[in-house]
């Protein structure tokens, strides 16, 4: 059993402490990843707020690239020393869901009782969001890493595992975008940037973006948005309406605050549909009109992780990227050290932030 720095949610609502934490050799199916980068995701700092409840004590982090270390038996497909991005979604394979290519809502229920994660006493610690990423190595099976090119920077790659399949999945998959339609995305922040890109990509003629400040939009224009709305105006779907010259046909919600949900299908024309991405806080509650809703014949859909599939979706944005349609680099707002993860949590808690990343080494 060895041992790695990692940053322990011991308390919710408290900051992380940095301390030395055993981690197993893998085990069947699994490898050991060393990281290199790992972002900080706002389903991070909920769940470190206790915003979805879950065991204590905790290493969170789930958007992670590194290089492969060691070998679980039974592994095939990847080497010691492949460059890898490491995600949260571990898909069983063979559930409904996963064969139907459904794997972000696996319904295989996996071991929770036992993790590679312990303290250094040997007391048990939970490995969230299967990964507990906010360290320096992780034990995960193969199913939830993809292969990188060896030269993409790690810092940059991390960001495939959540926040840019998460968009540019919404808008792509769920949403499915076709050339010349309008879209609204809702919140300009790292998911919503991507999910402004991923309009993009699919040929959007219009795209809104709705946030607070008018620094974010203009972020948002550099990714793609073609105009942007104050979410502060009294009616802000009006302004987005007539920019669009007609109701969207998409919204996307990428904030988890519940009153965006309530005003989102407003924004929609006949026959749009609300994209629900951003999750609010347990019991967080919205309202909406269903006359509205079946008179225009409108949907309002949930999606997960950008209803991807990993193994195809990122070696795809990757040439995205290599080839200059997909923005990557522009993603990162800062990079910071494990110790420093209390300051990278407040600084993307201020809003500003797109992504702050972790450094390893």
């Amino acid at each position: 059993m060895q041992t790695v720095k990692a940053a322990v949610c011991r308390a919710f609502n408290e900051p992380l402490v940095v301390e030395t934490v055993s981690l197993a050799p893998p085990g069947p199916g699994q490898v050991e990843v060393t990281l290199d980068a790992v972002a900080i995701c706002h389903s991070d700092i909920s769940f470190a707020e206790g915003a979805w409840g879950g065991p204590l004590p905790a290493v969170y982090g789930h958007e992670a690239a590194g290089r492969i270390t060691a070998l679980g038996a039974g592994v095939q497909g990847f080497d010691e020393g492949d460059a890898v991005v490491v995600t949260l979604i571990r898909p069983c394979g063979h559930c409904v869901n996963c064969a139907t290519g459904q794997p972000t809502i696996c319904t295989t229920t996996f071991d929770t009782a036992s993790h590679p994660l312990a303290a250094d006493n040997g007391a048990p610690m939970y490995q969230a969001m299967n990964c507990g990423a906010f360290a320096e190595k992780v034990v995960v099976d193969t199913g939830q890493i993809v292969k990188l090119p060896d030269d993409m920077p790690r810092d940059v790659a991390c960001l495939l595992a959540c926040g840019v399949i998460t968009g540019v999945g919404a808008a792509v998959h769920a949403a499915g975008l076709r050339a010349g339609q309008d879209v609204v995305v809702i919140g300009a922040g790292g998911v919503g940037l991507n999910a402004i890109q991923g309009a993009r990509i699919a040929g959007a003629r219009r795209i809104v973006a709705v946030d607070m400040t008018e620094d974010k939009l203009a972020v948002a224009r550099d990714f793609g948005a073609t105009h942007g709305v104050l979410a502060t105006e009294p009616k802000p779907w009006r302004a987005a309406q007539a920019a669009l010259g007609r109701g969207a046909d998409a919204v996307l919600v990428t904030v988890g605050f519940a009153p965006a949900y309530t005003d989102a299908p407003k924004y929609l024309g006949f026959g749009g549909k609300v994209v629900a991405i951003g999750m609010p806080h347990s019991g967080a509650m919205a309202e909406y009109e269903p006359v509205t809703l079946s008179f225009a014949g409108q949907k309002v859909i949930g999606s997960k992780m950008g209803d991807v599939v990993i193994q195809r979706d990122i070696p795809w944005m990757v040439d995205l990227y290599q080839q200059g349609r997909l923005k990557l680099d522009e993603l990162v707002s800062g990079r910071w050290t494990l110790e420093q993860i209390n300051e990278a949590i407040a600084d993307t808690k201020t809003g500003g932030a797109k992504r702050n990343v972790i450094v390893f080494g």
